[in-house]
Formats: structure tokens, C-alpha cells, sequence
């Protein structure tokens, strides 16, 4: 049975545009996974393409077409198929996408020490920062999951990806030269590990500087109907939708906890343009709950306020 997201997940998931989930893959299903893709020595690989045509070649990674329901893309009794199982995984997947949602395309990251690079004359250097594929207008979103079937320390260069910049929408690889931003996170991590991107964040692979490889497998999903309500939403307040005072307050009074997170800022956030964010945020809110009255802290209501 799939565990879906409380209110406050979803509301932290509009916010910072991810959720993470640290080591709930069990290492069963972690070792299986590795022996699947053909982990090997780092001494045994001659080259990075050679490498990877061998995975690809011989793992049982299968190949599968975009527009694929989930539940068609795993055999039940694989790795992968086991991994989408796991309850709390199967809940997010419900809650951000639905259970009926679809394949877009997964991949295989895998980082390399950096005597790899240093062979072919190269110096090891990060992936630029981007947002996957390209400018995205909707209000639907998909989802990634990054997984990660090993420790990652940090040495590693895990992953590194900009928490609250999923709604500032780009043009993929227009970012690249930004490579240094307040409030970014690298992936450190436990065995088993897996982070819920919204497809829009920005986010680049670090610098492999230690001895072994290191892999992150990422799946795209999309969702096949509205994103209406698909979490428990048990613990929505009755009166979430009520307008509270704003600047001028009680200091006795306790703020609703959704409402806050939705206005809480990041620290790359500008003190006059960041606040286009929150716009942003109650706007993908007012999607999910499919409700387009809903505001916090008025911030959508004042700029609406026009009459014909």
C-alpha cells in the first residue's frame, strides 16, 4: 500500500520544488539494482563510452517508449519495478502525479573519478546548472525521481540543485554560467536515498573526486489527468482558504503552517523580485487544491483586484 503526502508535504513540494526521502530504498533492492546495471571496479573500465555501451548493452535496464503507462514500463519483479513499490515512493508518485500517470524517459547518471577525464586529456568539471529540456508554461508539472543506490559522501559531487527555483522558468542551459547560488544543496547521502525533483528545478551534476563510481538513476514521470487533490488531504484546515492579517499581527496567534510555507523565502530569494515567487507558489496551490480563490497572505488578491 502507497503511504501519500500530508498537506504540509505538498505545501513543502510547491515551496522548495522537491522532497527527499533518505534511505528508504531498501539495500536488497539497492544491490540488486547495481547488479542489474553491471557495477563494476573502476580498475575493470577502460573507457567512459566503452562503459557505457556495455551498460546499456547488457543491463536489464529495459528500453521503454515515452507515453508508456508506469505500470507497463517494469517487469513487477525487477529492481526497478520493486523500486516504484516502495510505500512511501508509490505515495509520492500518487500524490504529485497520480497512480495512473506516464513514462517520459529515465536514464543512468553515472559520475566517473576523475582520472577518466585526466586520460582523455580533459579537466574534470561540473555539469552546468540547467532545468531539463525546455521553457514550460503549465501549470501541470511532471516529476524525476533521483535515485541513489549507494552512499554518496561528499567527494562524490553529488548532484547539486537550487531549492525554490522550480517556478523560475528558463530556457534549459541558459543558467549554465550560474554555478554558485545561496541556499544550493549537493546531495549527500545514505544508500537508498531518493529525492522527488519537480521537473523544473535547476539542478547539475558535481565533480566526482573520489575513487568510485558514482550513480544516480532518474525517472521523468507526467501525469495523465488533473493533479487535483491526489494527496490526504485529512489534514487541510477547514478554514485554510480564510484570509488572515498580514504585517500587523497578533503575536498570540499561531499561523496556518501551509500559508507559511508558501510565503517562506529561500536565501538566493531578491527582497523585491523574490516575492514573485510566492505568486507563483499560491498559483500552482490554487491548481492542486482546484480552487482558483485561494491566496495567502493576499498576495494574489491585490493584483487581481480589477473591475471592468
Amino acid at each position: 500500500m502507497s503511504d501519500l503526502l500530508t498537506s504540509r508535504q505538498m505545501a513543502s513540494f510547491v515551496a522548495r520544488g522537491f522532497l527527499a526521502f533518505e534511505a528508504i530504498v531498501p539495500e536488497t533492492l539497492n544491490q540488486r539494482f547495481l547488479a542489474d546495471v553491471g557495477d563494476v571496479d573502476p580498475a575493470e573500465i577502460s573507457s567512459i563510452a566503452d562503459h557505457y555501451a556495455k551498460v546499456m548493452s547488457r543491463s536489464t535496464i529495459p528500453v521503454v517508449a515515452a507515453g508508456t503507462p508506469l505500470q507497463n514500463a517494469y517487469p513487477s519483479d525487477s529492481a526497478l519495478g520493486e523500486l516504484i513499490k516502495v510505500p512511501q515512493i508509490a505515495g509520492a508518485i500518487a500524490s504529485l502525479v497520480g497512480e495512473g500517470c506516464v513514462f517520459d524517459h529515465h536514464f543512468l547518471h553515472i559520475t566517473f573519478p576523475p582520472h577518466f577525464s585526466k586520460s582523455m586529456g580533459q579537466k574534470p568539471v561540473s555539469q552546468h546548472t540547467h532545468q531539463d529540456s525546455t521553457i514550460d508554461p503549465r501549470k501541470a508539472f511532471d516529476i524525476q525521481l533521483l535515485y541513489f543506490p549507494h552512499k554518496v559522501v561528499r567527494e562524490m559531487g553529488g548532484t547539486r540543485y537550487l531549492p525554490g527555483s522550480h517556478l523560475r522558468r528558463v530556457s534549459e542551459a541558459a543558467i549554465g554560467r550560474y554555478q554558485n547560488i545561496r541556499g544550493q544543496q549537493h546531495v549527500v547521502c545514505e544508500a537508498g536515498t531518493v529525492i522527488v525533483f519537480h521537473h523544473g528545478m535547476w539542478h547539475g551534476g558535481g565533480v566526482n573526486q573520489s575513487d568510485a563510481l558514482r550513480y544516480m538513476f532518474k525517472i521523468r514521470l507526467a501525469p495523465a489527468i488533473a493533479q487535483h487533490r491526489l494527496w490526504d488531504t485529512s489534514d487541510l484546515p477547514n478554514d485554510h482558504a480564510q484570509q488572515r492579517p498580514i504585517f500587523w499581527l497578533d503575536p498570540n496567534a499561531e499561523r496556518d503552517p501551509i500559508h507559511a510555507t508558501l510565503t517562506q523565502p529561500e536565501p538566493w530569494f531578491e527582497y523585491d523580485t523574490g516575492r514573485l515567487e510566492y505568486l507563483n507558489r499560491i498559483r500552482m496551490w490554487r491548481y492542486l487544491l482546484g480552487d482558483a480563490s485561494f491566496d495567502a497572505d493576499y498576495w494574489l488578491t491585490r493584483v487581481e483586484n480589477e473591475f471592468a
